[in-house]
């Protein structure tokens, strides 16, 4: 335990790049993202095209925001679950 908690002290664990797997639907959807994104960014006067960058910004934030709260939300259920399966042990005894 106190090897894991060492390695998240020092950053050598960052559960946001290591959980990351790369597969060929998330690969085409990406391609799709930046085809469209793209495309559409070439219509734009410069001006919509600063606002687009905010929005893009913004939705970068959010996301940003989200993973981290389901990071926190799983990692407590981890943590309930691995209590409940370590009392209910002690119970059975």
């Amino acid at each position: 335990m106190r090897k894991i908690l060492e390695d998240l002290w020092y950053g050598n664990i960052c559960p946001q790049n290591d959980s990351y797997q790369p597969t060929k639907e998330k690969k085409e959807l990406m391609e799709y993202i930046t085809l469209h994104h793209n495309k559409l960014r070439a219509t734009l006067t410069e001006k919509q095209k600063e606002v687009l960058e905010k929005f893009d910004d913004c939705h970068a934030e959010l996301s940003s925001i989200n993973e981290r709260e389901i990071f926190v939300y799983a990692f407590q259920l981890g943590a309930r679950i691995a209590i409940e399966v370590m009392h209910s042990d002690t119970e059975q005894s």
